[in-house]
Order: structure tokens, then sequence, then C-alpha cells
């Protein structure tokens, strides 16, 4: 995500709970941008930036993929929370209550989702306005 220009807006740790029977917390080194937030092995970004982990690329969760941030709880140190994909898949992430992560990517989820909506709204008006253009030079000149 970063190596294509996109700017990041943040680097840190997260933890994700993992998909497997026992659900254990795994350390995720997290690159936040405009469009998405990046998974990486905690040390992977020191070594090579961009480069896969051993089972492939990095995991992307990009924002036109995502519906909501929710279930925020503090306990103890750790804030927790999820992010529901548009498909219904949930993932539980938590990190020290100090550090903000659910903010930031809600934050940044909502500002990527305002200005999809605002690039949907002028594509729109683009193509009012041909259509207009073209049926003007078409219709019958009258006299």
């Amino acid at each position: 995500m970063p190596e294509s220009g996109r700017k990041v807006l943040k680097v840190g740790l997260l933890e994700k709970r993992s998909d497997g029977l026992l659900q254990l917390w795994k350390k995720k080194r997290c690159v936040l941008t405009e469009d998405g937030v990046l998974l990486l092995p905690p040390k992977q970004l020191e070594q090579r930036p961009g480069a896969g982990d051993a089972a492939g690329r990095p995991k992307e969760l990009h924002f036109s993929g995502m519906k909501t941030l929710d279930c925020v709880e503090r306990k103890g140190k750790y804030v927790y929370f999820t992010v529901v994909m548009a498909e219904g898949r949930e993932i539980d992430f938590r990190c020290p209550q100090d550090e903000g992560w659910n903010a930031e990517i809600t934050l940044q989820m909502v500002r990527y989702k305002n200005r999809q909506a605002v690039l949907a709204v002028k594509s729109t008006r683009q193509k009012q306005q041909l259509l207009g253009h073209k049926a003007a030079r078409s219709a019958p000149h009258v006299a």
C-alpha cells in the first residue's frame, strides 16, 4: 500500500484475533493510509516494506470493502473494536487505549466514503450534462 504512492497516516502495532479455534491475539504491524489498513507481521515493515509475509501478500483491509467499525469497548489497558466488512465478515482488534487506532481508522473510513460519494455525484452530473448536450444537438431545429 505505501509503496503505491498512497499517503501513510499512521504506523504501529495492533493485535488481531485469529480466526482459528483458539482465537489467539496476534500482533500485526499496521499501516493506515487514506485508502485502508495494511496488516503485516510485526517485524516485516522494519525489514522490507511492501514485501509479502511468509504466506504470501500482506493483508489489506480497503475502505471500499469496509461497512463499519463498531463494538468499541474499553477493558483494562486495551480498547477492543470490530471491523465489519461489506460481505459480513467481522475482524476483531485490540490496542492500548492511548493509541486511538479505532478513532483513526473510523475517521479515515468516513473521509474515504465521503470522497467516493463526491466523486459519484460529479460523475452523475457529468453524464447528465453530456446527455443534455447530445439531446440538444440531435433535436430538430425549428425556425
